[in-house]
């Protein structure tokens, strides 16, 4: 297979190539916007490797200025790829690292020493002496003239080429946290809690998370002769729309680049989203109007004007950018039937299909009556989460209906949780007098990890740990699935092997987990398959369990069953459908609200200060009734009629 970026359909991302349009005209910023992260950061890779190799034919070093987390990783791993296919050589390569957690010693597995090592200079042919990165081990005293020496060094390097960023939720660049100066070199900084939230998912919790880090300036970035900004997933579309298209201050240093002559954003679908051309294109100019773009316009203007759909005049569409709607539809009235009728025929009470009825106008089929359904769950306990209610409501309506879990989940369970059960069964056994000595050393065996584990500081998890803290939240699955109306036989735990590192950085999917999925898919042949399209989880685990579910789909749709097989997507662990995106809104009663409030409580390590918390402190049960019944209040504020909640989905078609 020939892997070279020419015939990859790379876009060019090049600031210089570019031109400004109407639609990108409140935006202050060059921004470019890719299919998805994987072809955003292919693009990034070749710009870097193009820089590196024009450098090399001129005799001269190219320096690069690096940035960690979770956004550049594919940067980093095209450049690797370049390198061991492509011959691309880092010889001449000089690079600079952003920024380094204080303290932190170099060969922690949450260092930017150790990260960088991992997924690059340990694997090309850079110079050790020209890899230059914070040092988080310095006292706290010495830091101030390191910074002035790191800084020095880079003058000497040349200065920066070519400086690669990601974006903070507080909209910093590098550690620099809101109040950064525009004329800021490197130093020591304090993290502001919205970074320690979201550093947590690294660290084991936000207590463990460092509070304060050593970061090149803002006015260092801002002298790099070229700078790309990367920005994937939806939670950086309300800092990524601030930044591009908001005023420039120090309560967002981000904002600082739009100072900069030669910086481009490389945004992916999501990150994008808030953006003006993106959001509202019809007050930016010209518009499409797709019966989606419709439905997404009247929604807004509803929410804009404060007022139902059928209450919107003329002057409401003529005002708000619209006009052109209003000619092509003929009138507001005439539009604003069409959408309440189109809005109002996504609620149904029937997620399976109203039996005997005419489904012309409903979200799903009457026939068969009786159907088949798998629920697919990340995490073990997202089914009833995101989609509680319903998932009882197809038991009760009497369809047949299985849960798949498709990962354990142990890395979300606390050591105290699994000391805790370790202890239960050891001494049960000796209180007992059972003569199960193997049991009895195997759960001592499992203290003696923990607390090494605690000692040494370390991430990993022994084989021993992991299997109890799986065990727990297989056992919290099950009493909620039971608890549901689900019989034990349609309870299927998938434990796909991507998951299973002991780490928080998980292996890509491959093969055997898309077996895994396609197996159990082909096993129950079902009518409707409901999977997490909640893509705002904070480790990517729904994204890697969704692309192996569709992976699974693209190899079986040709069997004759998946002819007969829709797929709901569903949200609402970290965030839910837009309105205009729902296309089956299932009404919640109080009572079915609070069933629903009661099977997530059989999770029981996922409450109190969970592991992976995210950047909101509520329980996973209030987060997910706030969004229920903020979905209910939308419809009825758009003049449809008021329920408790609502669990909402929009279906994917293959």
């Amino acid at each position: 297979m020939d892997n070279s970026v020419a015939n990859r359909n790379v876009p060019d991302i090049s600031f210089r190539n570019c031109g400004f349009s109407e639609e990108t005209r409140y935006e202050k910023v060059h921004s470019v916007v890719v299919k998805d992260s994987a072809e955003g950061s292919l693009a990034i890779a070749q710009e870097i490797a193009d820089l590196i190799r024009e450098k090399q034919a001129k005799g001269e070093n190219c320096v690069l200025g690096l940035a960690t987390g979770s956004s550049p990783v594919k940067v980093y791993d095209e450049l690797v790829r370049m390198h061991k296919n492509e011959g691309l050589s880092f010889a001449n390569v000089i690079t600079f690292n952003l920024d380094e957690y204080y303290p932190m010693d170099k060969e922690a597995a949450q260092s930017y020493w150790f990260f960088m090592h991992d997924h690059l200079f340990n694997h090309v042919d850079i110079k050790p002496e020209n890899v230059n990165i914070p040092d988080g081990t310095l006292p706290v005293e010495e830091i101030r003239a390191y910074g002035l020496r790191y800084e020095d060094k880079i003058e000497a390097a040349g200065g920066l080429d070519f400086q690669l960023l990601g974006i903070g939720r507080t909209g910093h660049i590098g550690f620099n946290e809101p109040g950064s100066a525009v004329n800021s070199r490197t130093r020591l900084i304090t993290l502001d809690h919205i970074t320690r939230v979201d550093a947590a998912k690294d660290f084991g919790g936000i207590d463990n998370v460092p509070r304060k880090a050593v970061t090149m300036g803002v006015g260092t970035i801002l002298k790099a002769k070229r700078i790309v900004l990367m920005a994937w997933g939806q939670g950086k579309s309300p800092i990524v729309k601030e930044t591009v298209e908001g005023e420039i201050s120090s309560s967002v240093p981000a904002t600082f680049l739009q100072k900069h002559e030669n910086t481009t954003f490389v945004l992916d679908p999501s990150a994008s989203a808030e953006l003006k051309r993106f959001r509202t294109p019809w007050v930016v100019g010209d518009c499409e109007w797709t019966e989606d773009m419709k439905r997404k316009a009247v929604v807004w203007l509803c929410e804009h004007v404060g007022r139902p759909i059928l209450k919107l005049t003329d002057r409401d569409y003529n005002d708000n950018g619209m006009s052109t709607l209003l000619a092509e539809e003929g009138s507001s009235y005439s539009i604003n039937i069409r959408m309440f009728n189109a809005l109002q025929r996504t609620i149904t009470g029937w997620p399976g299909g109203k039996p005997n009825a005419d489904d012309s106008n409903r979200p799903e089929r009457a026939t068969p009556e009786r159907k088949r359904v798998i629920v697919f769950s990340p995490h073990p306990d997202d089914d009833v989460i995101s989609m509680g209610g319903t998932f009882q409501r197809l038991v009760e309506q009497g369809h047949e209906v299985h849960v798949a879990y498709q990962t354990s989940g142990n890395i979300a369970v606390n050591d105290h949780d699994a000391l805790r059960f370790a202890d239960f069964v050891s001494d049960y056994f000796k209180a007992s007098g059972s003569s199960d000595s193997g049991a009895t050393e195997l759960f001592d065996q499992i203290r003696k990890d923990l607390n090494a584990k605690a000692q040494a500081g370390e991430e990993i998890d022994t084989e021993r740990v992991r299997l109890i803290k799986g065990l727990i939240r297989r056992g919290e699955a099950k009493a909620a699935s039971r608890y549901c109306g689900l019989k034990d036989e349609n309870i299927h735990h998938l434990d796909l092997p991507f998951y299973e590192t002991g780490r928080v950085k998980k292996d890509p999917i491959g093969p055997a987990d898309v077996k895994i999925v396609a197996d159990l898919i082909k096993e129950v042949k079902p009518h409707q398959i409901y999977c997490a399209g909640d893509l705002a989880d904070p480790h990517g685990t729904h994204k890697v369990c969704l692309d192996a579910i569709f992976e699974a789909i693209e190899q079986i749709k040709s069997e004759e069953f998946m002819n007969d097989c829709w797929v709901w997507l569903y949200r609402g662990a970290w965030h839910e459908w837009d309105i205009h995106e729902i296309e089956m809104a299932v009404p919640i009663s109080p009572d079915e609200l609070y069933k629903k409030r009661q099977a997530i409580f059989f999770h029981q390590s996922q409450k109190d200060g969970v592991v992976f918390q995210g950047e909101d402190d509520r329980e996973f049960w209030q987060r997910a009734e706030e969004r229920n019944r903020n979905t209910a209040k939308a419809y009825n504020e758009l003049g449809l009629p008021e329920y408790e909640a609502i669990e909402a989905f929009r279906r994917y078609h293959f």
